[in-house]
């Protein structure tokens, strides 16, 4: 008899148990790290939406907090959250977005030009779509003053810092370097830092670094500060032809006031804006709804980061040579931004790209 009214109360648990592991089932389907890819309105499950940055402490990775406080903050009836990721950076978000591991990336446009490409380096075409332009990042080779070195074919030969090994710069180091007749091959290319690669110009061990980012950038200002500066200058049939080649490609001309070593206005460029991009099959509802918030919300993303002013009429929009997302393109349209066909590739003015970086963060946005 007892052995019998075990087995009794053993039955009658496992209906109990049954709807335990069904409610347990539901709420685990519900927390998911990677996000899904339906539309973000609301009366449907709770979507976790991922977007990746970069390394903390950088400007992506504060652009991208900004962002996601903002859409969380002001997301309506969307039934999302919105989770920023510190991540290796570009590459790394390219990577995971074609993986549905992330909903939305920042990354650089130049980077993300060659990817859809299958280009420089990488090893198949990334789907990917942009959704707003942002930043523009300003770098240039420096050296000292007395190093002889005067223009970029006087690289042939040197020790050179290309940028942080793994970053991307290649992407368009390379390209900056063949119109002025250089490759790799013609000097001894140097990985570091943008701050160690003021150490090493300080210390001998390198003879020109390519540094840059947000004007002003602090690595620069730090080597003005401590030596004396030589801004290597772009050639100028080689700086035209470099923006009619590569749309991620900006003229920018850095004032004389921005470094103390400068002594007249320097024709610089835009190597590669930041931009936040998407996988081209994620949903347009969910993507034209985030664009519209960006937009409504920009002065508080700027409350947060200077480079929120980089979300404006003349800039947002801005053909990088990424196919913008039918989303974003809708939004654009609905506000009267999206530019005309046949002037969607011009780049910006220099005073235009200027305009989105006024007091932006120092912190150097190309590594990412």
């Amino acid at each position: 008899m007892r052995f019998l009214s075990s087995k009794l109360a053993k039955a009658a648990l496992l209906p109990f148990l049954a709807v335990a592991l069904l409610v347990y089932a539901g709420c685990s389907n519900d927390s998911g790290d990677g996000g899904g890819t339906s539309s973000g309105s609301g009366g449907g499950r709770r979507q976790f939406l991922s977007m990746g940055t970069a390394p903390v402490g950088g400007a992506f990775n504060a652009v991208g907090q900004a962002v996601a406080e903002v859409l969380n903050a002001n997301k309506g009836d969307a039934n999302w959250k919105m989770q920023a990721k510190g991540t290796k950076g570009s590459q790394e978000n390219i990577r995971r977005l074609s993986k549905n591991e992330l909903q939305l990336a920042l990354a650089n446009s130049a980077i993300t030009y060659f990817a859809v490409r299958g280009e420089s380096g990488w090893e198949k075409k990334y789907d990917m779509r942009a959704i707003a332009t942002l930043a523009p990042n300003v770098a240039m080779f420096i050296t000292m003053s007395d190093s002889g070195i005067k223009t970029i074919a006087d690289l042939k030969g040197k020790k050179v810092v290309v940028g942080p090994a793994g970053a991307g710069f290649e992407m368009f180091v390379q390209p900056l370097l063949s119109a002025h007749g250089v490759t790799y091959d013609d000097f001894s290319p140097l990985n570091a830092t943008q701050n160690g690669a003021v150490d090493l110009l300080g210390d001998g061990s390198a003879d020109a670094a390519f540094l840059g980012g947000a004007i002003p950038t602090s690595s620069i200002s730090q080597a003005c500060s401590t030596h004396d500066i030589h801004f290597i200058p772009f050639g100028a049939a080689e700086r035209t032809t470099l923006v009619e080649d590569y749309p991620f490609f900006q003229p920018f001309t850095i004032t004389k006031d921005k470094y103390t070593d400068l002594t007249g206005d320097y024709d610089g460029l835009n190597v590669g804006s930041m931009q936040l991009i998407t996988s081209a099959d994620q949903d347009e509802e969910l993507i034209y709804e985030i664009t519209k918030l960006i937009w409504e919300h920009r002065a508080d993303i700027a409350a947060q980061h200077p480079a929120g002013k980089a979300i404006n009429e003349k800039n947002a929009a801005r053909n990088t040579g990424t196919e913008f997302h039918p989303g974003a393109v809708k939004f654009y349209k609905e506000i009267g931004i999206w530019p005309e066909a046949d002037s969607a590739a011009e780049p910006a003015a220099s005073s235009d790209a200027e305009t989105t970086t006024e007091s932006a963060a120092a912190e150097p946005a190309t590594q990412e």
